[in-house]
């Protein structure tokens, strides 16, 4: 089976760390891709780094995507994500942006697009739950990431799983499932799911 990884997009809340847990007790050869980050805010599942090492970075080429959320700096680095798949791991990367995993999945791996969605009460209640303290931020985000979907209504999917309605071990299993049969990317008008 040639190399594969998983793109994970979605707003805040829809199962994104979840999920790759349960993908992790799937297979141990999928692995949180932990993004470059420069700034304020959660360190966890990250590298830190400066924005002048991103920006060196991005000079040279090697930064597949980068973006600003939440007063940070964050990049996707070509070299990160091929050490991983060197390594036989199956990198799983977590997005917020269409643009981003339009970018990442120039990397020539073969990628399960999987777009993640959830209503906003569903974020607000996931994100209280587990102690969030810039709550209003992720809502803000939450309606960007729609606002996003809205804007590219018929950008291709491997899969689109609605998380308040299967388990997150039922969606990790689908995942898995999808990138064995090579499952392609297809465009579908998911207007009606963001409505």
């Amino acid at each position: 089976m040639s190399p594969s990884g998983i793109i994970l997009y979605g707003p805040p809340g829809a199962g994104k760390d979840t999920i790759t847990a349960e993908l992790s007790k799937l297979r141990p050869e999928f692995v949180l891709f932990q993004r470059l980050k420069a700034g304020p805010g959660r360190t966890t599942g990250y590298r830190l780094t400066t924005t002048e090492h991103i920006e060196e970075l991005t000079q040279a080429g090697e930064v597949l995507y980068r973006n600003s959320r939440y007063d940070a700096e964050y990049a996707i680095d070509r070299g990160e994500v091929s050490a991983l798949v060197d390594s036989g791991r199956i990198p799983v990367l977590h997005m917020g942006q269409v643009v981003g995993a339009r970018a990442v999945a120039t990397f020539p791996i073969n990628w399960v697009r999987v777009l993640l969605w959830c209503p906003e009460d569903v974020t607000r209640q996931r994100c209280q739950g587990r102690g969030d303290k810039d709550l209003d931020a992720r809502l803000k985000v939450w309606h960007e990431t729609r606002r996003d979907l809205l804007d590219h209504p018929m950008d291709p999917w491997s899969l689109v799983i609605r998380t308040d309605d299967v388990s997150a071990a039922q969606a990790a299993q689908t995942i898995d499932e999808a990138r064995v049969a090579g499952a392609p990317a297809e465009g579908r008008d998911i207007r009606e799911l963001v409505g």
